[in-house]
């Protein structure tokens, strides 16, 4: 859904990230540690701090694929341990939502399933030769849901993030259907 920004994003980014000559994978390893303490401010009520280092995450997992881009400094493994980070990241942010009350276990463990699968589907679909960045809720749109969800229920009350992690999980696995379908209708042609 996001794919469409990728031009922009990368205008955006190119400027800064020519500024910025260190291992992408430093700031690879760093994401999913902004991602802990999103997590910890979940879990100890407070929303609006969560959500932001839910953005502070995000920005760090932009500026890590960029930088490689832009110093020819991509790799397999950066590849590997970027994605690898997105999903602790992503699974532990969930952690710290449930860890806070403001949703029950079973719908967060649906939305970390959810997520895991998501990604699941995609890294297949790859390891057979099929290119499968398709579906409404990849990773950005997905933290965007959370990030927007946690402002939300700051502002109007925590009943919405628990409505937040409903959307995420229907949209998540609507994502999972529809990279089934893209994979189904590669190998029929």
């Amino acid at each position: 859904m996001l794919e469409r920004f990728r031009p922009l994003l990368k205008k955006i980014l190119e400027p800064f990230a020519k500024r910025i000559n260190i291992n992408p994978n430093i700031l690879t390893l760093i994401s999913p540690l902004i991602a802990i303490i999103s997590a910890i401010f979940f879990g100890t009520g407070n929303l609006l701090m969560g959500g932001i280092f839910i953005l502070i995450s995000g920005v760090f997992d932009v500026f890590d694929g960029a930088i490689a881009r832009y110093h020819n400094k991509t790799s397999d493994f950066g590849a590997f341990l970027d994605s690898t980070m997105d999903r602790f990241s992503d699974a532990i942010i969930i952690i710290g939502i449930i860890w806070g009350g403001y949703t029950p276990w079973l719908l967060g463990i649906l939305a970390i399933h959810s997520a895991i699968t998501v990604s699941y589907v995609r890294a297949r679909a790859e390891a057979k030769g099929i290119e499968c960045n398709v579906g409404i809720a990849e990773r950005a749109t997905r933290l965007i849901i959370l990030m927007v969800g946690a402002f939300i229920a700051w502002i109007f009350g925590s009943i919405f993030m628990n409505w937040t992690i409903i959307i995420l999980i229907i949209l998540s696995y609507i994502t999972v259907a529809q990279r089934i379908y893209h994979v189904w209708k590669k190998n029929k042609l």
